[in-house]
């Protein structure tokens, strides 16, 4: 039985290991906060995610997590409305539609139950060195000491560890896409009944969304501003809300609420919105998944789906073959095309019909049986 070691315990770390067990391995998942994260946005679930959902036989789980909303309106700077919807929302698409989206927190609790007993998680610790041998690799952690294992796999995001250790630094794959979010909960003070508010400050440039989750007794909150790349230390969360609050302090409307409410949030979460690209997602018995190889961005509302997606490729690809490389070549030509689909979603923003054909066309240009043709 071949050990693998999989950083992070998010959605493509836990997907993995899942599938990585129901093919005969031993895994251990390795996750720097102390217990599955909680927080964060509502995550989309489409096409051919849908389909590795249902093959780890959450389909009904997660259609009864999901959100319930109603439609959304489009506000300017001050609060008046300018357009309003009940057929899509910005966050979930068509809301007739069979695409699902639920809360992040639900959908990993849901993958980390999954594994029950079968998978060892370590949580508060993280690597600090990898060193590839001929027939493993041995990683140092924080925490831990040091242990030996067949294959490590980075499922640990877009700033990733393991991809630093294994392929160098961030700088040479993450290409900025112009835009920061940050995100926080907070109770439900404008009293908003499954219905989003989105809002556009033209003169700034900067905006976000608000929508009820919870039965409508709490909000999450996304709030943004366009920039070139900032210098800032991600582990201070005070400088990263003391960006929001000088780019949106001059507006109107709730954003003060929201502003204040920001301060005091102790679940908070920012970044920018960057992909990651690269010409290899595997350096010998290394390799990347979701986020960590590939990120599209929250702007491509793809991330979870190629998450799921690679999770279920590369456990496949590896079940096939007792020849890792072999195995990480074929994750690789499978998902490729797939990848690049998604994460132009992000960055060439088509117009009208166009877009919703380039959704519905990225989101099922893969195949989860390896030997059928997609078309693209």
């Amino acid at each position: 039985m071949r050990n693998v070691l999989v950083s992070g315990a998010g959605v493509a770390g836990s997907a993995l290991a899942y599938w990585l067990r129901r093919k005969g391995f031993s895994v251990t998942v390795v996750e720097r906060a102390p217990a599955p994260r909680t927080g964060g946005q509502a995550v989309d679930i489409r096409g051919v995610a849908l389909d590795v959902v249902g093959r780890m036989g959450l389909t009904d789980r997660v259609r009864a997590a999901r959100t319930r909303m109603r439609g959304m309106s489009m506000m300017d700077g001050e609060g008046n409305e300018v357009f309003r919807s009940e057929e899509h929302t910005f966050s979930s698409g068509r809301l007739d539609g069979d695409d699902v989206e639920l809360l992040r927190e639900d959908l990993i609790a849901m993958l980390h139950e999954t594994t029950g007993n079968q998978v060892e998680y370590v949580f508060g610790d993280s690597i600090t060195a990898l060193a590839q041998r001929a027939r493993g690799v041995r990683v140092e952690f924080e925490g831990s000491g040091t242990r030996d294992f067949d294959l490590v796999i980075g499922a640990d995001g877009a700033h990733s560890t393991v991809r630093r250790l294994a392929f160098g630094p961030e700088q040479r794959y993450s290409h900025h896409l112009g835009q920061y979010l940050g995100i926080f909960p907070m109770p439900n003070v404008l009293g908003l009944d499954n219905w989003q508010l989105w809002f556009r400050d033209e003169a700034s440039g900067s905006g976000g969304a608000i929508y009820p989750v919870r039965d409508n007794a709490e909000l999450r909150v996304t709030l943004g501003f366009g920039s070139e790349p900032l210098t800032y230390d991600y582990r201070n969360v005070q400088q990263q809300k003391r960006f929001l609050t000088e780019r949106l302090a001059g507006l109107g409307w709730c954003v003060p609420t929201l502003l204040s409410a920001m301060d005091t949030a102790t679940d908070f979460y920012f970044d920018a919105m960057a992909q990651i690209r690269m010409e290899h997602w595997a350096a010998g018995r290394v390799a990347l998944v979701g986020d960590a190889g590939y990120c599209a961005s929250p702007l491509s509302g793809q991330g979870t789906s190629l998450a799921l997606a690679g999770a279920y490729v590369l456990a496949d690809e590896l079940g096939r073959s007792e020849d890792h490389a072999a195995a990480f070549e074929a994750y690789e030509r499978r998902m490729r095309p797939f990848v690049t689909l998604n994460q132009a979603l992000a960055t060439e923003n088509p117009a009208g019909p166009a877009a919703e054909e380039s959704v519905d066309r990225a989101k099922n240009a893969l195949s989860l049986d390896a030997d059928v043709p997609t078309g693209v």
